[in-house]
């Protein structure tokens, strides 16, 4: 057994089969074969070893033809390592001793073969890709027309990757899935994001990791505290099967709290809204009492598609969460695109991508794009109680900009005579720390504004959220981020302007300090929402903000933090993790 510690991304704890995206890209079915089975594996093998030869020998071929003999000698040392004695000694061996499967066989014999090459210096360590190109195209060929990959699974996997961009999340199966576990990756990117809407339980940025596993291996991702644990125990089997019918139990106990409102002991009404990326999740929402959508997150409409949504498509999407929601506020996020994000249609080379082209900037640098989303917003509209919001606005001009553009397409809407609500409430997001210093003139012309926490934290900090190496630095309770935070909504209860908060720090061990703060209305996964009910009914607004001011009086975020789950758990200790 071997414990891996990375960035807990998505709660949850899965235990199943693993499926390694970065090398074979598909499930092994099987992990043993019956004894007798033995020669007819060994076969299997033979027949792969030759066919994937006879593929590499014409790769080397064309390749020498169009570039020269030194690239197509990359090929013919393939084929060497493919025909390699040892390698078949190793792997004859697991089938016979062993009763592995061929395809088991050869992925746990080139793993290991990898996991040295990995440690080492200079070329060998880079001969590692090497070792998965062999390893893939013999999977592929032994597997054949049996091939199972990740967009049709027919069983429960893990999927472990080196790195799953926020579209490629979107696309996993939430039922066959069960979990999964990156490379690379920080705390509250959006891959996470998406991970945690579809309640799929995901650790990120464990390190470089996946030339120690093997397609079939059992493995446990634990959502909650940041591990992946290869090859478990059956006591750590049986200790997490408990953990789990534990969390069983926890779900029970906030069924009462569906469909009741948020309110605290002292009988204060908070809001409690749901952040959602795809129509599907209005369901979780309803079901679980959400007053509203606080952030419809409409970028992944365009990462779905290599092309650009159409102005019906999005309308229809927009328009299914309205009428679904029965009249509750639904607020749409115009377009956060960029870094990771941006389209191909627009995409361009940038050294610091999330200092450049992106959100409202890239809307407004091409009108054309942002104009379509525009009337697919405002059309939907006339179907329910539609909202619209701008990302990452940092200046009053582009507030003001995105504001007139609004304005046109309501006069062509109407010229066309189609129907739309020309009173459409619209706000900002305040996620830069020029938007907090500026606040006070923005209250005078926006709605309402939105706190965008994960932004907040990278911009105030300087940490990229993505990156692992500086994952460490990136915490929502720090001392600077507290005071933006008490800043915004100050300035917001000055202009009598309607303000909430989404983002990371919209959770249960945190809301006693937005309460305390003075936020009244929070943005959460819709699976948060029984929890920050529960959480609700049990403080009072005199201990949250007595909790505040405690907390704005401290300069180190572990220390607030640990002070925070230490006053909650001294006020409400029925929501201690052990609590009964």
């Amino acid at each position: 057994m071997k414990v891996l510690r990375g960035i807990a991304a998505s709660p949850g704890v899965a235990v199943g089969e693993v499926m390694v995206l970065a090398s074979e890209g598909y499930r092994i079915p099987r992990r043993l074969a019956p004894r007798a089975a033995a020669e007819n594996e060994l076969a299997r093998l033979a027949h792969a070893v030759d066919a994937a030869a006879q593929e590499m020998i014409a790769h080397r071929d064309a390749v020498t033809r169009e570039l020269g003999k030194q690239y197509g000698a990359i090929f013919s040392a393939h084929e060497l390592m493919l025909r390699d004695p040892q390698l078949h000694a190793e792997v004859e061996r697991l089938v016979r001793e062993k009763r592995y499967t061929a395809e088991y066989a050869v992925s746990r014999t080139l793993r290991r073969y990898a996991k040295v090459l990995q440690s080492m210096e200079g070329s060998l360590a880079e001969r590692t890709n090497d070792i998965y190109d062999i390893e893939k195209s013999l999977l592929r060929h032994l597997l054949g027309r049996n091939r199972e990959d990740v967009a049709n699974l027919t069983q429960p996997v893990i999927v472990l990757s080196t790195n799953l961009t926020p579209s490629e999340t979107a696309g996993l199966h939430r039922e066959l899935v069960r979990g999964f576990a990156t490379e690379l990756g920080g705390m509250g990117g959006h891959t996470s994001i998406v991970a945690e809407a579809l309640e799929i339980p995901a650790v990120v940025g464990v390190g470089r990791f996946l030339a120690q596993v093997s397609g079939g291996e059992k493995i446990i991702i634990d959502g909650h505290e940041g591990l992946v644990i290869l090859r478990p125990d059956r006591e750590t089997l049986a200790r997490y099967e408990d953990e789990a019918e534990r969390r069983r139990q926890h779900a029970v106990q906030l069924r009462p709290f569906w469909n009741e409102p948020a309110v605290t002991a002292d009988g204060v009404r908070i809001r409690v809204c749901a952040n959602i990326e795809f129509p599907e999740e209005v369901k979780a929402c309803r079901v679980r009492g959400a007053d509203g959508v606080g952030l419809y997150r409409t970028e992944f409409l365009y990462l779905a598609s290599s092309t650009e949504p159409t102005e019906e498509d999005q309308f229809q999407a927009y328009r299914r969460v309205a009428e679904a929601m029965h009249g509750a506020p639904v607020i749409i996020r115009t377009l956060d695109l960029g870094a990771d994000k941006i389209p191909s249609a627009h995409a361009a080379e940038e050294k610091n991508p999330f200092l450049g082209m992106r959100s409202i900037r890239l809307s407004l640098r091409h009108p054309e794009m942002f104009c379509v989303q525009l009337r697919a917003i405002l059309r939907a509209s006339a179907y329910g109680d539609i909202r619209m919001m701008f990302p990452l606005v940092c200046k009053l001009e582009e507030w003001r900009e995105a504001r007139r553009m609004v304005s046109h397409v309501i006069e062509e809407l109407e010229a066309g005579q189609i129907p739309c609500n020309r009173q459409i409430p619209i706000g900002m997001m305040v996620e830069t720390p020029s938007a907090v210093v500026m606040l006070d003139r923005f209250c005078d012309e926006v709605d309402f504004i939105s706190i965008g926490t994960n932004d907040l934290i990278q911009y105030t900090l300087a940490v990229d959220r993505s990156n692992s190496d500086v994952a460490d630095l990136y915490h929502p309770a720090d001392p600077a981020v507290l005071r933006l935070l008490n800043m915004t909504v100050q300035a917001a209860q000055r202009r009598n302007t309607p303000v909430s908060v989404c983002g990371q720090i919209a959770g249960p061990h945190y809301l006693m300090l937005l309460l305390g703060l003075g936020l009244r209305e929070v943005s959460v996964a819709p699976s948060a929402i029984p929890e920050m009910k529960r959480v609700c009914s049990s403080l009072s607004l005199d201990a949250c903000q007595t909790a505040a001011r405690a907390a704005l009086e401290m300069d180190d975020a572990r220390q607030i933090e640990t002070f925070l789950k230490d006053e909650l758990t001294r006020l409400a200790p029925q929501l201690a993790p052990n609590a009964p």
